[in-house]
Order: C-alpha cells, then sequence, then structure tokens
C-alpha cells in the first residue's frame, strides 16, 4: 500500500526548489519553468536552471516556506553556465512587508539546512 505524506510542513529539501515565470517587457508572463536555490538573502537569490536566463530577465519567482507561498519579482543580474545548467542571480523588488518577513524565515532555513548538508559533506550546486 502506497505511503501518503501527511507532513502539515514543506520537506526541508523541498526548500531548494521553486518555480519561475519569465515576464516580458511589458509584463505579460511568459515561460513558465523551475529551478533550485543555491544561495539566498533578502534582497536577492542565486539559483541553478536549465535553460539561460538573460541579464535584465524579469522574472516571478515563487518560494514556499511552512504552510505559506510568496511571489517575489525579480531581475535577473547575472548568468554563468557551470556542468551543463545555469546559475543565475536574481535581484528582488517590489517586496511587501509580509513577504520580506517570510522571505527572511525561508533564508534562515535555507541557511541551516545548507549548513547541514556541508557539514555532512554533500553540496548544492556547482563547486
Amino acid at each position: 500500500m502506497p505511503r501518503t505524506d501527511k507532513r502539515r510542513f514543506i520537506r526541508h529539501d523541498s526548500l531548494f526548489l521553486l518555480d519561475y515565470i519569465v515576464m516580458d517587457q511589458e509584463g505579460n508572463r511568459g515561460v513558465y519553468s523551475m529551478g533550485r536555490t543555491l544561495d539566498v538573502c533578502v534582497d536577492g537569490i542565486k539559483l541553478e536552471v536549465l535553460n539561460r536566463l538573460d541579464l535584465g530577465t524579469l522574472l516571478i519567482i515563487t518560494l514556499g516556506f511552512e504552510n505559506e507561498l510568496i511571489e517575489l519579482v525579480g531581475e535577473v543580474t547575472h548568468t554563468e553556465y557551470h556542468s551543463g545548467r545555469y546559475v543565475s542571480g536574481v535581484a528582488f523588488y517590489k517586496i511587501t512587508k509580509k513577504g520580506r518577513a517570510i522571505l527572511a524565515k525561508y533564508s534562515e532555513a535555507f541557511l541551516k539546512r545548507k549548513k547541514e548538508l556541508e557539514e555532512s559533506g554533500e553540496t548544492i550546486g556547482p563547486q
């Protein structure tokens, strides 16, 4: 019989996952995709994605923490190619006060989990 997950909160390692929508210069929503968080702070995020994100690309990023989801708008500040994937930096803007509070909690939990993985010899993202 398959086991069903009855957790109330998102699993720790799902802190690394996110989804995003690429927006055009007029603000229309375009391509939807997923990525992985490599680093985060209250002003921005470093993410790993399969498809190149050009400098200046606008994104709507959805992050989940505990039982809350937040949408953040950001602009790609740089992109590099590493081992078959792209690593992009995104600077956030248009963050509500509530969104900033949730992002701060997300960032704290993310950094704690990242440190635990590093101490166990595991890593996330390109080295």
